[in-house]
């Protein structure tokens, strides 16, 4: 028997079909139409909405870290693209940024992207392009040393072509893994979304090198129809060149 996010057994037969049907209005392209139907009936949408997140995506890092369990009190953490802010939300409560469990470390979540976030509790966001020159020198400086973890959510503008928006986001996250290797603390961790596709294993051979444990795995919030993956890198040994 099998449960959505809300809760709600989902497997029973001769049950109304409780979905939102959304009709396409006049000047609105079907593709929308779907798009907010989806929007409407998806229970981690609903659930987000519920708790507080920023959008559904905040379900996909609580879901790595329930299994991978990287996000612990004390933590020093960087968000990568961070907006809208769910990952910096997540973050914040697990890592303790507003010592708000007793007894327990207090951590650092730093979130950065190209376009002013609104605000969150507990959690510092600048606005900075990570690629920019002295970026890692900056984000050390505002965490006070090292990071423990490095996660990205980011995803490059689609060009609605398949195999050139797999290259772009695996050439972003490569871009991603090298500024982690700059900032993160030895034992660090170094998550990011990827889109299968082929061209990732390339980044799955350089993350080798670098953490002694690599994943690449689809949190259950990811959407099935989707191509989308995560990697988590555990265990940075420091920098590791190509004649290593």
């Amino acid at each position: 028997m099998t449960k959505t996010p809300t809760g709600k057994n989902t497997s029973g037969r001769g049950q109304r079909d409780l979905r939102v049907r959304v009709k396409t209005a006049k000047g609105r392209k079907l593709s929308s139409t779907r798009w907010l139907e989806r929007q409407l009936n998806d229970p981690y949408v609903q659930r987000a909405k519920k708790e507080g997140y920023r959008g559904r995506a905040a379900f996909k890092i609580l879901e790595l870290d329930d299994k991978y369990r990287f996000l612990v009190p004390g933590a020093r953490v960087v968000d990568l693209g961070c907006a809208p802010g769910g990952w910096c939300q997540v973050a914040v409560k697990r890592v303790n940024a507003l010592g708000e469990k007793s007894g327990k470390k207090v951590g650092t979540v730093l979130g950065v992207d190209l376009q002013e976030v609104d605000p969150i509790a507990g959690a510092e966001i600048h606005q900075l392009d990570f690629l920019s020159e002295g970026a890692d020198d900056k984000v050390k400086a505002w965490l006070g040393g090292n990071a423990d973890v490095v996660m990205s959510d980011m995803a490059a503008a689609s060009s609605g072509h398949q195999n050139t928006d797999h290259l772009r986001i695996i050439a972003l996250c490569e871009a991603a893994a090298e500024f982690a290797f700059d900032v993160l603390e030895e034992g660090g961790t170094f998550v990011a979304k990827v889109l299968a596709g082929g061209a990732e294993q390339g980044l799955l051979n350089i993350l080798k090198k670098n953490f002694t444990k690599v994943a690449n795995v689809k949190p259950p919030a990811s959407r099935s129809d989707s191509s989308e993956k995560f990697v988590v890198a555990q265990g940075f040994r420091g920098r590791r060149h190509e004649e290593d």
